[in-house]
Formats: C-alpha cells, sequence, structure tokens
C-alpha cells in the first residue's frame, strides 16, 4: 500500500488526501501553518492522519509519493530533501489526472484564466453539459475526481500548479498570455516563468488542441522553439491571416471551425480588449466541443463574471467604486486601467512580485488623478509614480484606503482597487482584501 504525504492542507492538499484514501492509500497531511477549521474536520471526518504548524520530516521522507501545495516553492528544504532521495513531489492536478479519463480543458496564462474558466463552463452548462470547473478556481480536481461523475472538467492552471505536473495531459490547451508575474519564484528568469507555462501543452497528441493569443511575442517566440504535435488554433486582435478567431474590420468575432461563427464583440457581456481575447479563447473551445453556434452566441452575451475582477460595488455621491482586488500583477492592473474612462482614484500596492510600474506611466498619466498605496511597504510605487502623480497618500487598511480615496475622488469619478500586488501583507487573501474593500465601501 502506498504511503502518500501531502503538503498542505488547503482545498487542493485536502482533496488530494480524500482521493488517495478513496484509492486504497495512506494519505498523511502535514501543513507548517494552521489548518483552516473546515478542512481540519473534514480531515478528521475521514479518519485521515494530520499535523498541523510542524513538518515531521522523517516521516514525509518515509513516503512512497509527496503531493505538495502549490504554494510552497520547490526550493524548500524538505522539497529538495525528498527529491535527492528520490521520492517523487508531484502537484495535486497531476495525482486526480491519474483517475479520470474524462475530457479535460485546462486554461492558463498570466491573466484572464479565471474569467475564461468560468466562460467555458458557462457556455457548456447552458448548452446542457455535464461540467464542472476545477484546479486553481473551485474544488481541486483530486476531491472531483473521486466520484468523477462530470464529462468535461475545465480546469484553471497557475504556473506553480503547472511546475508539478509531467504526465498530465489535457484534451485542450488553452494559453492566454504571458507577462511577467511570480518571478520571485523563477530566480527572476522571465524563461523559467514561459516554461512554466507551456507546461500546459505536454504530452499532447495531434488528436488534442493548443488555442493561444496570437499577438502575444512571447508565445509566439516559443512555439517557433518548440515540436508541438497538438492541432494549432491561434486567435488575434490584430491579425486575420492564418487565424482561427479574429476580429475583422466591422469589430465582429470569426471564429473560422465549421459552421462559421459571427457575433459583434458589443455583443459580449463583458468589454474591454482583454475580453475579447477571453472570449474568442472560449469560443474556440467550446466549438472543439461541439456546442452549437447559437448557444455559444447567447453565452458570450449573457455571463457574469466572477467577484473581485472588475466588480462594480457601488455608487456613492457620485463617486463609482470598482473592485479588482484579484488583480495582482502589474499586468493585471494594466487591464484595469486601460478600461478606466473617468478620472480615478487607484488603491495599488500590497507584496510586490518583482513588479516593473514602467508600462503603467503612460495609462497613469493619462487617467489617475491620486494614487492611495495599501500596503506594508509602498516605497517602490512612491518612487515609481512619484513626479507622475501629485497626490500619493498610503493606508493600512481596506477601511482607511477607502476613506482616503472617497475625500481625494469628486463626482463622476472611480474608485478603483487595483493592487498590481500580492496580498499577503494586511490580508488573507485578494478575497478577503476585495471583501473588506467592499465592506469598506458600504460603510461610507
Amino acid at each position: 500500500m502506498k504511503n502518500i504525504a501531502i503538503l498542505g492542507a488547503g482545498e487542493s492538499g485536502v482533496g488530494a488526501a480524500l482521493l488517495a484514501k478513496a484509492k486504497g492509500m495512506v494519505p498523511f497531511v502535514s501543513d507548517k501553518g494552521e489548518i483552516k477549521m473546515p478542512f481540519r474536520q473534514e480531515l478528521e471526518r475521514n479518519a485521515i492522519e494530520f499535523e498541523s504548524g510542524v513538518h515531521s520530516d522523517a516521516r514525509i521522507l518515509a513516503a512512497d509519493l509527496i503531493i505538495k501545495s502549490p504554494g510552497i516553492p520547490d526550493k524548500a528544504l524538505l522539497v529538495v530533501a525528498a527529491r535527492a532521495k528520490g521520492i517523487p513531489v508531484i502537484s495535486e492536478i497531476e495525482f486526480a489526472g491519474r483517475y479520470t479519463n474524462k475530457k479535460i480543458v485546462c486554461v492558463t496564462g498570466s491573466n484572464g484564466k479565471t474569467t475564461t474558466t468560468l466562460w467555458i463552463t458557462h457556455i457548456l452548462k447552458s448548452a446542457g453539459k455535464n461540467v464542472v470547473e476545477a484546479g486553481n478556481i473551485g474544488q481541486s480536481l483530486a476531491r472531483l475526481v473521486i466520484a468523477d461523475e462530470a464529462d468535461i472538467y475545465v480546469v484553471e492552471l497557475s504556473s506553480f500548479q503547472l511546475d508539478g505536473m509531467y504526465d498530465f495531459k489535457a484534451d485542450i490547451s488553452i494559453l492566454l498570455n504571458i507577462t511577467p508575474d511570480h518571478l520571485d519564484r523563477y530566480d527572476y528568469e522571465m524563461q523559467n516563468y514561459v516554461d512554466s507555462k507551456f507546461r500546459v501543452i505536454q504530452n499532447l497528441t495531434e488528436q488534442d488542441w493548443f488555442i493561444y493569443n496570437a499577438d502575444d511575442e512571447i508565445i509566439l517566440k516559443e512555439i517557433e522553439k518548440r515540436n508541438i504535435k497538438a492541432q494549432m488554433a491561434p486567435f488575434s486582435l490584430e491579425k486575420t491571416e492564418g487565424m482561427t478567431a479574429f476580429v475583422d474590420n466591422n469589430n465582429q468575432i470569426n471564429i473560422n471551425l465549421k459552421p462559421k461563427f459571427i457575433m459583434s464583440i458589443h455583443d459580449l457581456s463583458l468589454k474591454g480588449k482583454h475580453n475579447v481575447q477571453n472570449s474568442m479563447a472560449s469560443g474556440i473551445a467550446t466549438k472543439l466541443l461541439d456546442i452549437r453556434k447559437e448557444n455559444i452566441r447567447e453565452s458570450l452575451a449573457d455571463f457574469k463574471n466572477v467577484e473581485h475582477r472588475l466588480e462594480f460595488v457601488a455608487k456613492v455621491n457620485g463617486i463609482e467604486f470598482i473592485n479588482d482586488s484579484k488583480a495582482t500583477n502589474v499586468n493585471s492592473a494594466w487591464f484595469a486601467l486601460e478600461s478606466m474612462s473617468q478620472p480615478t482614484v487607484w488603491i495599488v500596492g500590497g507584496v510586490d512580485k518583482g513588479n516593473d510600474y514602467e508600462t503603467l506611466l503612460p495609462l497613469v498619466k493619462d487617467k489617475v488623478k491620486a494614487i492611495v498605496c495599501l500596503g506594508v511597504d509602498n516605497a517602490k510605487i512612491i518612487e515609481a509614480f512619484s513626479g507622475v502623480i501629485e497626490v500619493i497618500v498610503e493606508a493600512q487598511s481596506a477601511m482607511e484606503a477607502v476613506g482616503l480615496s472617497y475625500q481625494l475622488a469628486k463626482q463622476n469619478d472611480v474608485v478603483l482597487l487595483s493592487p498590481a500586488c500580492a496580498s499577503f501583507d494586511l490580508f488573507e487573501s485578494y478575497e478577503d482584501r476585495g471583501k473588506q474593500f467592499k465592506a469598506g465601501v458600504r460603510a461610507l
């Protein structure tokens, strides 16, 4: 019987433990932090042995297999020691993939993963398909494959999840874009991060599909270097030649898969160029899964986006508050600022992931009237935008940031929380940050 050590007791760790137990293995869950109550209760209820606040190295290094949480870096001493001993260290997604042969659509990219994953799921559900989203959003794939009741899994994958995947194979892989993100985890080497994202296409065969953004220079350069067996489905806002999906001169999305699909970008439920790209990726994927074009058109028009992603919160005395807490990197914040049409008070800051704010300068000059820094250490942001923006203030809580931005904004202005940073200095997660921001707005 296989002894499985699982590092981390969040959704992916507990899902992996439940799957291991269901398959007759002996899981042992170890979390160096405090295990949250619902997960602790679930482990107890299922008689799964666990430890909290400590790692018993000897016990873990006696396992046949280690499944690690995406949050634990490969450089962690325990992971290095395990690999030195020849113990395989994999991600929960890799483990889960061994126990299903259902259709799998994988979505990755620096930005737009969650929106695209949910949009594809929405189209498939609306067409009556038995589908569920998994991975970086919602439930862990491991938890879902225990009963394995879905016919299609749409799996959102972060680079950290991809890093622990080796034999896992998708049927349809989607790569939306690659911009610098999480470089602190990749030795500040962009190529390491690019390689990580391209793991989404590993093991694809001639029967499988690779959907990618043909406007992304990094992706195009990387494709040239690789021998990709899958059928290719590029999409573009700028090109038409050789594209599976493109936008024509009449602002219509064309998808060149029989029967041909055409829809005006003005009919999409989500606005902004990045959402046109997300919609093209979603349209191609669902057409490849034989969804009728009427279903796709309807679902692209009535989809509602995820919480904490350019989410309208409220209008207070003519000032609009928008929660984009999910923007944890510079590129996400760029998209948010790009879609602003009124003078904006921008709330930014948190844990810097090796950010370069240079790319934001033209947009900030054009759109932003004041900056509220929301982080423990705001020096880098203040340095980047001093001389560009006259008013830069600091806040140590979401409530304080809302209060300051409300004072700085006038009627018909927008207050935008789009932090461009991780949240872990002042908040538990980007969701926690977004919820505290919304609570602050409602308290005005």
